[in-house]
């Protein structure tokens, strides 16, 4: 028979219900097993009760459904091999008022199916023994709710110790009273704490290992399986290299699978990204920027060749840590920043964002050398105003030659002093200018671009031709400009 799909709750043993010496109750047949639990105590008069448990309850009748010639014992044979069917872990039968005593056939029943007859007396109600069951279920939860939060705080001061995998397994394996084992991405045991299981046993922990350890999508983040006695349970670490923790224990006890989930939760932070090579690189490199170095001397630890600069918004909500990080990790890199209201990101060039994300508009800038790190970003947010305006989920910087490539850097730099040196001394003015300007003198548009009103940008590109005294309306002018605000 499959194991019964019982309810969420803690289980309560059927001893500790038949302990309650407020119950009197009495077990008159079936096995007397120390280890039978039971998920709950329901009530029926059914004939048949199968359509209606779940599993693992324990069944409350008083043989009202008994037809009075049920004596042969053919029809408990029917009645009680339905319950077991059913997942029912145990029969509880009232005597008073319609029986006197418990019929011997339904007696020879639950002997022959193993399973549990309890005897309850005319004084105890169903809703006490109910009663009774959920108090025991209140201590079950509260007891395992107490060694959960044990095992975390112990988990958590064991991850900051000096050696801190080893003795995050050395916690676990303790309060699982097992094993405890580290994978490697190669499937290789890196550490491992507590009892040794038998060989049977560790050969299959690693076999379960592989289940998880990332392979495409789909493949499960957890599994578990039984063998040689041995409850054995594997979890993927979340760092993505391919780590998976391994556990072997002789029972699975309820919040066993919660105190390993945090013990995964720890060792993916220990075994991520940032305390590989990759991660002290990135670390150098920061600290040697801090320190006045320049970005073609730290882009050598991060990888060589040239980048793109992504800027992003989510299209719902002000972006977060988290789905900062996501996106990072979608477009391939860890070189994440978190600004107010928009998300960059350092992407290598082969990296390139091929397709949308969903759920961002993206503004990409042209593949640079370190050097140009600096003109990408203003690229990038150049491409995500257009992006955001055109309603594009992504715009890429148009990196193809220019006529400004025909004049010397110097003297398009002072013809672009000279002719916006009316405005230069107002930001919101000159990033008006140039958003109208790329976006065709589009009044809608540009307010979407800047998230400002659309008078407000009325009013903008007003002072502009005022302050400029030019006539925006002639191309020729529009164009001088719009060479002077990109040299």
């Amino acid at each position: 028979m499959p194991d019964p799909a019982v309810p969420p709750t803690p289980p309560v043993p059927l001893a500790a219900l038949l302990a309650r010496e407020d119950l009197a109750l009495r077990q008159i047949a079936g096995p007397v097993d120390p280890a039978a639990v039971i998920h709950w105590a329901h009530t029926s008069e059914m004939a048949d009760p199968y359509p209606y448990l779940l599993g693992g309850e324990l069944l409350l009748t008083a043989g009202v459904h008994v037809p009075e010639a049920a004596g042969s014992g053919a029809y408990f044979d029917d009645y009680v091999s339905r319950i077991v069917a059913a997942g029912g872990a145990a029969l509880g039968f009232g005597v008073a008022p319609v029986h006197d005593t418990v019929p011997r056939a339904l007696v020879e029943a639950c002997d022959a199916y193993e399973l549990p007859l309890i005897e309850v007396p005319p004084q105890t109600t169903f809703s006490g023994v109910a009663r009774a069951v959920w108090q025991l279920m209140a201590q079950a939860r509260l007891a395992e709710l107490r060694r959960v939060t044990e095992a975390q705080q112990s988990l958590a001061a064991a991850a900051s110790r000096p050696d801190p995998v080893p003795s995050v397994l050395r916690q676990l394996a303790q309060r699982l009273a097992g094993r405890a084992v580290l994978y490697g991405p190669e499937g290789t045991e890196i550490a491992s704490a507590g009892r040794v299981v038998p060989d049977a046993a560790g050969a299959a922990l690693a076999e379960l290992a592989q289940v998880v350890r990332p392979s495409g999508p789909g493949t499960p983040t957890s599994a578990t399986h039984s063998t040689a006695g041995t409850h054995l349970a594997a979890y993927a670490l979340g760092a993505g290299q391919g780590f998976v923790l391994g556990v072997a224990a002789p029972a699975r006890e309820p919040g066993d699978h919660t105190i390993a989930s945090v013990a995964a939760v720890l060792l993916s932070l220990l075994t991520g990204e940032h305390q590989s090579g990759a991660g002290a690189a990135r670390s150098s490199a920061l600290v040697r920027l801090l320190l006045g170095a320049s970005p073609e001397e730290v882009a050598v630890l991060l990888g060589a060749g040239r980048w793109v600069v992504v800027h992003a918004r989510p299209d719902a909500q002000t972006p977060d840590a988290v789905a900062a990080s996501a996106l990072g990790a979608a477009l391939g890199s860890s070189l994440v920043d978190l600004a107010k209201d928009v998300v960059r990101v350092l992407v290598p060039a082969e990296r390139e964002p091929a397709s949308p994300q969903p759920g961002w508009t993206l503004g990409v800038s042209a593949a640079v050398e370190p050097r140009d790190w600096v003109a990408a970003d203003t690229q990038a947010a150049r491409a995500l105003a257009r992006a955001r305006a055109t309603r594009a989920a992504l715009v890429r910087h148009d990196s193809r030659p220019r006529l400004a490539a025909l004049v010397a850097p110097d003297a398009a730099e002072a013809h672009s002093r000279a002719l916006l040196a009316p405005i230069a001394g107002s930001p919101a003015l000159l990033d008006t200018l140039r958003t109208w300007l790329s976006l065709h003198g589009s009044w809608d548009r540009t307010a979407v671009a800047l998230a400002v009103h659309r008078n407000t940008v009325r009013q903008r590109v007003a002072k502009c031709a005022a302050l400029l005294d030019a006539d925006l309306d002639d191309p020729d002018v529009r164009m001088e400009l719009w060479f002077a605000l990109r040299a």
